[in-house]
């Protein structure tokens, strides 16, 4: 009890202090809010000493951030969020009326998602259920690299293609059912890849395990053990299904804006950008408030699918290293992106030539030309050193980050909730405001969220694992928690966060080139892979190669970074039991570790 009211009172200290933070924007960033106000109401109007000071008094900013604050915060328990700065309007009824946008948007996204991921890790359920399944993964490159394309772009093409071309959905607006379809699209497809290959990771694991095995020599239908495989994998997953739901609420800001959608992401950008506080302020509230409720939701799912074995200690480990992928599948991958870097570099990505602009594909011009007859090979080669050296570094810290947060459960759910209630882009301005705007900005912005679903993952793991029989057994035998940290815990945690981390490379430089796309990373003429995406975005119609290089790239990133992980992270099966269990009384602990228990059966028969 002593410790949910530590983790409530710790919730609520970091959304206190998130909302301070924005309340401090103005200030922070040294910017005069009189001036951004005045801009925003009325860009022709002279920004006059007479007419800024009639705002600060409007506004009340003589007083100062703290009074702004107190005021702000005194009206929320009387559901009263203050009034916008531009329009006059009340905050609460506009803010909720964004959140139902988005939740509803949401929701249609949460559902692709979930048939791209029961899509993904099909064959692998039809390959367990028929006792053909030999260790290697079965989904293929496709969801690697499905999940490696930005949503900004596939938000785009859809619009582009099927909205005004085929004229078979609506392309703008927000007018009722048809209209989630195209976007519920763009932000599902890739965050169902990811899924999918995460629970495609565990599934072989989960069919080797004796339960399996022994259900299928009893002659039980291949059906009912591929149902209790994947209840076996999903409370792993759960928690970052949670933190998916939060970022399709809240991070489809490129989306909402190519969709016109009114959602809360974009309402939240805008009034950032305006340096509209109130409206600021509320929405990120609701979006905190949103991730604790949907997080909290998700881990006690997968405490009540887990169930007694939390206390009995009556799971296996469905973790241990499976046999390798195939060597050359990486190779298959990484050379054709090593032949576009090496045969772009020599090329200049500056070089104008007005007189070839928009050109297709020819010898001369391998990837074609774009808006200013600048080389598209030749920017993409470039562009692939800042983006990849980036974007590496970027997952490292993550990884170490989220493993080291990870292993501390009590301390990081909190702070993963608030952080991941932060949406890159909302990220990027409030480094800009303390850090000022530079080159060093979108790796921040992307640094300070990025580690939050492998944080979740590894505590996710580690719940699962604490309940394994070999753990207790091995506990049983006197051995200590840092020989258990060393020796059980982190060899079957490591290898499927560090597969989660190579399989968010792609998702990391894509976070980048959001930033670059809404105009908050890389500046022009930088050959970066966002800025290249965002500029020729609108000549993708008449000019769809300009953008579908940068697009097929990513997408052999994605696959390269999947195949890679599958091939560096499995290896031979280890022995049963654990370490210590190999090292002290073979033959009893076997036997114990053998011996299924109820709650293990309840949990696999049922």
């Amino acid at each position: 009890m002593r410790s949910r009211v530590g983790a409530l009172l710790w919730r609520a200290g970091l959304a206190a202090l998130l909302v301070c933070g924005i309340g401090l924007l103005p200030w922070l960033s040294r910017t005069d809010p009189a001036l951004t106000v005045l801009k925003t109401r009325s860009a022709d109007r002279d920004p006059t000493p007479e007419v800024l000071a009639g705002i600060r008094a409007q506004l009340g900013l003589d007083a100062g951030p703290s009074h702004l604050l107190g005021q702000w915060l005194a009206g929320l328990p009387r559901g009263d969020a203050g009034r916008s700065w531009i329009s006059g309007d009340p905050v609460a009824p506009g803010v909720l009326q964004a959140l139902g946008a988005s939740l509803l948007l949401m929701a249609a996204a949460l559902a692709v998602a979930l048939s791209t991921a029961a899509a993904v890790c099909a064959r692998t359920l039809y390959l367990g259920a028929h006792r053909r399944l030999d260790g290697r993964r079965a989904a293929g490159s496709g969801s690697a690299m499905l999940a490696a394309l930005p949503e900004f772009l596939i938000a785009s093409v859809l619009a582009t293609v099927v909205g005004v071309q085929l004229g078979w959905l609506p392309a703008l607006g927000w007018y009722g059912p048809q209209w989630t379809v195209l976007p519920a699209l763009a932000l599902g497809l890739p965050a169902g890849a990811v899924l999918g290959r995460l629970l495609d990771d565990q599934l072989p694991g989960a069919f080797a395990e004796p339960w399996a095995l022994a259900a299928a020599a009893r002659g039980l239908p291949g059906r009912s053990v591929a149902r209790q495989a994947l209840r076996r994998c999903v409370p792993g997953l759960l928690p970052n299904l949670g933190l998916f739901v939060v970022g399709l609420t809240g991070g489809a800001v490129a989306v909402e804006q190519i969709f016109d959608i009114p959602g809360l992401g974009r309402t939240t950008l805008q009034a950032a950008i305006a340096q509209d506080l109130p409206v600021l302020q509320a929405g990120t509230l609701a979006l905190v408030a949103l991730a604790a409720v949907t997080t909290g939701t998700a881990r006690l799912a997968a405490r009540r699918l887990i169930g007694p074995a939390l206390r009995d200690g009556a799971l296996r480990s469905p973790h241990r290293p499976t046999p390798t992928v195939h060597p050359l599948l990486p190779l298959a991958h990484g050379l054709p992106l090593a032949v576009v870097i090496a045969l772009g570099l020599p090329r200049d990505p500056l070089a104008l030539d007005t007189g070839a602009r928009l050109r297709a594909p020819s010898a001369a011009h391998p990837f074609g030309t774009d808006a200013l007859g600048r080389d598209m090979l030749a920017r993409v080669a470039h562009g692939a050193l800042d983006t990849l050296l980036l974007a590496l570094a970027i997952t490292a810290i993550a990884l170490l980050t989220g493993v080291l947060l990870g292993l501390l459960p009590t301390l990081s759910a909190p702070l993963v909730d608030t952080v991941n209630a932060v949406p890159p882009v909302l990220a990027a301005l409030l480094v800009t405001a303390v850090w000022g705007s530079g080159t060093t900005t979108p790796v921040l912005a992307v640094a300070v969220v990025a580690w939050a679903p492998l944080a979740a993952h590894t505590s996710a793991l580690l719940l699962q694992e604490r309940a394994t029989l070999h753990l207790t057994a091995t506990r049983a035998l006197g051995a200590g928690p840092w020989y258990l940290l060393r020796h059980e815990l982190l060899p079957a945690v490591l290898p499927p966060v560090a597969r989660h981390a190579l399989l968010r490379l792609p998702g990391v430089a894509l976070a980048l080139a959001s930033l670059g796309f809404l105009g908050l990373g890389a500046q022009p003429p930088s050959p970066e892979w966002g800025l290249l995406l965002a500029e020729n975005q609108p000549y993708a119609e008449r000019a769809p190669w300009a953008v579908l290089a940068p697009a097929a790239v990513l997408a052999l990133l994605g696959a390269l970074a999947v195949t890679a992980g599958s091939a560096a992270g499995r290896g031979p099966a280890r022995p049963k039991g654990g370490s210590a269990t190999r090292r002290r009384g073979r033959h009893t602990t076997a036997a114990a570790v053998e011996q299924p228990s109820p709650a293990q059966e309840s949990i696999t028969i049922r």
